[in-house]
């Protein structure tokens, strides 16, 4: 029987990520020996995708596919740009992309095996992200934008228009990419988020020495100020600042949008 403590577990896992199951039975196969128990784990793979799994994955590319009536975006994660940009990066992720759009947001999961074989070629932790499907309803349109950079996307946009043109749905897919909005509606805002907020105005102002009668017209006009930054149809329009997106809709409705950004 192998002769090696718990001690040696905790090692073995401590030099190589793996769990304890792992370790145990690394050391089990190879009579106690640490260094051959670590080439086991290493010959199985194992040892780099644990230690792969830990490494930050805050890179990589953003796909985008619209298929009449539906727009998908996947996420898919590295821990280099280097690897971002690289051709077979890139091209599982359109098609995540596109599984996704056929087939649903669970999609994803029958790629796996491509993932991870991904994963051990380049040697850097990749997983798949961020997962949007949008369809649109009988009266509406969906839009796509993607802002790519060294060849791979970056900025992501998906969004569903009802009663507009498909101009128009894409005009608001760019303002989207650029403004970056997290919300539709200030119905939308967490009601925690917009108290604290105004406490924090008040705050401000007060210590501005601003004098008190003015000072609900201050906080309102600053508040205004941040939904402006968070909202859609509060935001003024990429394209011309004097038109804000809700005059800019006339008698459309945004249905909904969904933005993937890497990094972010």
């Amino acid at each position: 029987m192998a002769s090696f403590t718990a001690k040696d577990v905790q090692t073995l896992r401590q030099a190589t990520g793996v769990g304890m199951l792992d370790a145990k039975r690394a050391l089990d196969e190879n009579g106690g020996d640490k260094d051959a128990a670590t080439r086991w784990l290493r010959e199985k793979g194992l040892a780099d995708k644990a230690k792969r799994a830990e490494r930050q994955a805050s890179q990589g590319a953003v796909a985008v596919v619209r298929q009449d009536n539906v727009a998908a975006i996947v996420e898919l994660r590295c821990e280099t740009d280097f690897v971002a940009k690289s051709a077979e990066f890139v091209s599982l992720a359109d098609e995540l992309a596109a599984l996704v759009a056929s087939k649903g947001e669970e999609a994803p999961a029958e790629l796996q095996d491509d993932v991870d074989r991904l994963s051990t070629t380049l040697k850097e932790n990749i997983s798949v992200g961020r997962v949007v499907r949008i369809e649109a309803g009988d009266n509406s349109i969906v839009d796509t934008y993607l802002h790519q950079q060294a060849g791979r996307g970056v900025n992501a946009v998906a969004i569903e228009l009802e009663g507009g043109t498909p101009e128009l749905a894409h005009d608001l897919a760019v303002h989207i990419a650029f403004a970056r909005p997290s919300y539709l509606h200030r119905d939308d805002v967490p009601a925690d988020e917009v108290a604290a907020e105004r406490e924090t105005i008040e705050a401000i102002s007060k210590n501005e020495g601003k004098p008190e009668a003015a000072l609900p017209k201050i906080v309102e006009g600053r508040l205004n100020g941040w939904f402006k930054e968070r909202v859609l149809l509060d935001q003024n329009y990429a394209r011309d600042e004097k038109v804000t997106v809700a005059k800019l809709l006339g008698g459309a409705t945004v249905v909904r949008f969904a933005q993937v950004v890497i990094g972010s």
